[in-house]
């Protein structure tokens, strides 16, 4: 054991922190654990190509809450979300996937999808439940499942839907799934969502969609969400994020589409862990909808476009993604380099400075993997930054 640090002369000695052991099983979320060096960096006067960051910059007017209700911008509000901004996002999922939201009982606003998750796994999970988290997984996943102490049970990134089968158990609880994903920009197709719902149908499961960049699919191409196979909700739980699909993640506005049975139990957790979300911000996005819908929208396939400009470029050389399409992510191969992703990754920001985040941050088969964004950087910037992966993926074979 480490002693503990001899206090300075005037200090008093500090004794141990007991916490709980729960927390020894969980790690920092890596991609925001490098990012925080990252603007270390910055802030000291250092250019960082920064591909490292899981949001996107847009061009977004500086809101004026001018013309909303003075009266109430400061306030709690409804722990199920502002009843208006409820209205407006079940009437936009109706449109977008056909599929009916009762916006009274089935829609939980929350402070960010990453809440939403969470307030879900922890609603489901007994001690010891486990939840099949297919790999490249959203670095968050399986340190949340921990956190409502269920067993997160990992599937290799090669694997199929058809093979995740092989995984389920008596305890066996959910199965989590990113569409489109995170770190790939895949989009799962019709019949794969259809053989999961079948798996949650013959064992009894949740499936968990985390559909947080619905948004960011190449124009004239069709999202499927979860949802369609079981409108009813039956087993289907949607958690997404308004935040991140409009370019303004520092919000923190998320939300949960589920059964009533749900979301009654869910309430709870809400009212205990943050009380609403937002309000004042709910109210802005509840009379502004559209408006960010429309101003966003030309920007989200910018952004789609140029991520599939950077694969074909890395393809030209000869370096590999994961086949996808969407979002603003890829999830680049490093091939034949000696070097593994978190020494890649280090030895691009130190010898280029460069940021993406090492691949085995998202699962224990992605070490021969970096994530790479798109979405925080002029093209310019881009191609010096993808050219640079290319580069040292050639000199470290």
């Amino acid at each position: 054991m480490t002693a503990p640090p001899v206090p300075a002369k005037g200090e008093t000695a500090m004794p141990p922190l007991h916490h709980a052991s729960l927390l020894d099983t969980v790690q920092e979320a890596s991609s925001i654990k490098l990012n925080n060096r990252i603007y270390d960096m910055q802030a000291a006067g250092v250019d960082v190509v920064t591909l490292s960051l899981g949001e996107a910059f847009f061009d977004l007017p500086v809101p004026s809450f001018e013309g909303l209700p003075a009266s109430r911008l400061h306030h709690y509000s409804h722990s199920r979300g502002l009843p208006l901004l409820r209205e407006k996002l079940a009437k936009y999922h109706a449109s977008t996937t056909g599929v009916p939201v009762d916006p009274d009982h089935e829609i939980l606003v929350t402070a960010g999808s990453k809440a939403a998750i969470f307030m879900v796994l922890t609603a489901l999970l007994e001690p010891g439940d486990e939840v099949i988290i297919p790999e490249p997984l959203w670095v968050s996943y399986p340190d949340q499942v921990r956190l409502a102490r269920g067993v997160p049970v990992m599937t290799p990134w090669y694997d199929t839907v058809e093979d995740f089968a092989s995984y389920i158990t008596s305890r066996t609880r959910a199965i989590v799934v990113n569409n489109p994903h995170n770190p790939s920009g895949r989009r799962l197709g019709a019949e794969e969502l259809r053989t999961l719902h079948e798996l949650a149908d013959r064992h009894g499961l949740f499936l968990i969609a985390d559909e947080a960049y619905h948004e960011f699919v190449p124009e004239g191409v069709e999202f499927v969400s979860a949802l369609v196979l079981d409108p009813d909700k039956r087993h289907t739980v949607v958690c997404n994020s308004m935040s991140k699909n409009y370019g303004i993640s520092g919000w923190r506005i998320g939300y949960v589409l589920a059964h009533r049975q749900l979301t009654d139990q869910l309430i709870k957790l809400q009212q205990h862990l943050v009380t609403c979300a937002p309000t004042i911000l709910s109210y802005y996005l509840a009379e502004h909808f559209e408006n960010i819908l429309e101003h966003t929208r030309p920007q989200i396939q910018r952004v789609v476009s140029l991520r599939n400009r950077m694969a074909r470029m890395l393809a030209e050389r000869g370096v590999e993604c994961l086949p996808g399409d969407a979002t603003f992510y890829l999830f680049t191969s490093l091939g034949a380099s000696r070097l593994d992703s978190e020494e890649f990754a280090r030895e691009l920001l130190d010898r280029h400075r460069v940021a993406v985040v090492p691949g085995v941050g998202y699962g224990a088969s992605c070490g021969g993997f970096v994530r790479v964004s798109v979405g925080t950087e002029s093209e310019e910037r881009l191609v010096r930054g993808v050219s640079a992966v290319a580069s040292l993926i050639e000199e470290t074979r």
